[in-house]
């Protein structure tokens, strides 16, 4: 563990260098690290300049400094000291903070080294993307290499990735929120602290947000949200417009700021099939109570009544049977090469619920009409009917075929495909069609 410098000690060895004192300081001061870094790296300096840290004492060797039996520890102009800052080293100061980031998602998100996500990346791709892309929003294993400058090895280091994984064996980098070398309250609230990973084909939150009633109010009223304040709770400190940290993170009226950033999430929308989470309830009670800070029961008990049918939805007409048709071709040995990923429909079912699929959860779970239709469901629908099944029939087996004959001529979601036009169109007018989906709303945990 690295040793914390208090204030206290750091006006201790001014006022010995004040007093004459022929002393030899048993750390480094303020000044020793100021005096080079404001001139070879002065970006650093100015961020520290003005940060909170800095009004409070705290200087490069508080969070920097090292014992000889960290492995991470070299020699630095005279001190030890160490390049990395882990969550263990800040929970010195910010205890609690430290303790619900370590039991959060966010720091076991470094797990994704042993996921078929990684595999793809390594088979697919290679090392050099899966270091550069995947480790650098997930989190690395941060390696030692003896014979480096700083003892980090150059294919570890740089990583800010949220789910690291440290030499002293904590999980995760408070920097990739509070950035380094400010780690600013203000920037961490914003939607752009979190955008750099939570983005693309496979989780568009940052867009969805943007397209949402959510994102729109924000990015027309920054000037109104108080980014500043240290106490900064919903509806009592700004009410212009909420962001990832408001609903996820921050403090709302009776509920306290929290770092576990899963203690509000209510289902699981990253598997092939959304899951419940444990305590589900307690979940969404939490976040129903942040939504009350704005929005009135009536409000948030809709959305939550339209989100979750849309997340059964998905599940009961496309990921169970797609599941259900990849597990009778596995276990009967259809697929033509060994490899994961190396067969067409495996990559079918991986972008049916890997990327449209949770594109389209997660449209619905952050009220983004676009991402729920045309680049959700939409094209879940059309991979499903016209790659999916259609490549699952190649293999012309006699139960493969008969579970989708079945699925397509008796299961009322899917008999559409074998119906006229005008007999649908009418069906949707009468209501006869919502009927198929009403059992989608009901209340309950997901089976």
């Amino acid at each position: 563990m690295k040793k914390v410098y208090t204030l206290a000690g750091v006006a201790t060895v001014f006022l010995l260098v004040a007093a004459g004192a022929a002393v030899q300081a048993a750390k480094p001061s303020e000044a020793d690290c100021m005096t080079c870094h404001k001139e070879k790296s002065p970006g650093i300096y100015e961020q520290w300049k003005a940060s909170r840290h800095a009004s409070e004492g705290v200087s490069c060797i508080d969070c920097h400094g090292a014992e000889k039996k960290d492995p991470d520890a070299f020699e630095h102009e005279g001190f030890l000291i160490a390049t990395l800052v882990t969550p263990k080293d800040c929970g010195e100061c910010h205890e609690q903070q430290a303790e619900e980031v370590g039991s959060s998602y966010h720091a076991t998100a470094g797990e994704i080294l042993e996921s078929k996500d990684a595999y793809l990346a390594h088979v697919a791709g290679g090392e050099p993307v899966a270091i550069a892309g995947c480790e650098n929003c997930h989190g690395t294993k941060v390696e030692i290499d003896p014979d480096s400058a700083n003892k980090l090895s150059s294919k570890s280091w740089p990583n800010s990735g949220i789910g690291r994984i440290n030499p002293d064996g904590s999980k995760g980098a408070c920097n990739a929120c509070h950035t380094r070398h400010g780690f600013s309250k203000a920037q961490a609230r914003q939607p752009e602290a979190c955008s750099k990973c939570h983005l693309g084909p496979d989780h568009p939150q940052k867009e969805v947000y943007e397209e949402s009633k959510h994102g729109n109010v924000y990015y027309t009223n920054t000037g109104k949200m108080n980014l500043e304040a240290d106490r900064w709770v919903v509806g009592k400190d700004y009410s212009a417009a909420p962001t990832c940290a408001t609903c996820h993170m921050s403090a709302a009226p009776g509920l306290p700021v929290s770092h576990d950033v899963g203690s509000r999430i209510s289902w699981t929308l990253r598997p092939p099939i959304s899951k419940k989470k444990p305590n589900w309830e307690n979940r969404r009670q939490n976040m129903e109570q942040v939504c009350s800070a704005c929005h009135g029961t009536t409000f948030y008990e809709g959305f939550y009544y339209q989100f979750d049918a849309v997340v059964k939805l998905y599940n009961d007409k496309y990921a169970r049977p797609a599941t259900d048709i990849m597990k009778m071709i596995r276990k009967k040995g259809l697929l033509e090469r060994p490899a994961a990923f190396s067969n067409k429909i495996e990559w079918t079912y991986w972008e049916l619920w890997h990327h449209e699929g949770r594109r389209a959860r997660h449209g619905a779970a952050m009220m983004g009409p676009d991402y729920t239709w045309w680049h959700g469901i939409y094209e879940v629908a059309q991979h499903f009917y016209f790659k999916f099944l259609p490549e699952a029939r190649k293999f012309h087996d006699p139960d493969v075929d008969a579970y989708i004959d079945a699925l397509l001529e008796n299961d009322p979601m899917h008999a559409w495909v074998n119906e006229e036009t005008g007999e649908l169109k009418s069906s949707i007018r009468s209501g006869e069609l919502q009927k198929v989906y009403q059992g989608l709303y009901e209340e309950g945990a997901e089976k």
